[in-house]
């Protein structure tokens, strides 16, 4: 199937990837759009890092401490954070969290696992 083609897919069906010890992913990837489902385990450090990527993250459950551009902020669940594209970020997982992550254009690293800051 293209990527240019329509998908119905169900999370379930979506392999998990264990990108580190505390960090488990999975992806759905479009032509101009990715979504990637989340589970951080409590006390899991995202380093510093930026990409070219614009990024909104929506909490499932948990709850995420951020470092974006030198601002402080938790995210728990039901809210959002949008990152713009080019901004150093950092998190923390303060507890065990679920959260989904799109990207646009979608993450390169992550789909050719090139994303050593992850996995390091």
């Amino acid at each position: 199937m293209s990527a240019s083609e329509i998908k119905h897919v169900k999370w379930n069906d979506v392999p998990v990837e264990t990108v580190n010890p505390l960090i488990e992913r999975q992806m759905v990837v479009g032509d101009q759009v990715m979504v990637a489902r989340l589970l951080l385990r409590k006390g899991c450090v995202v380093p510093m890092h930026s990409h070219v990527n614009e990024q909104i993250t929506n909490i499932i459950s948990g709850a995420l401490h951020f470092t974006v551009g030198g601002q402080e902020i938790t995210v728990g669940p039901g809210e959002y954070l949008c990152i713009p594209p080019n901004v150093p970020h950092t998190a923390v997982a303060l507890e065990d969290t679920i959260d989904i992550d799109i990207f646009t254009p979608p993450r390169q690293d992550w789909i050719n696992k090139t994303d050593q800051y992850l996995r390091g």
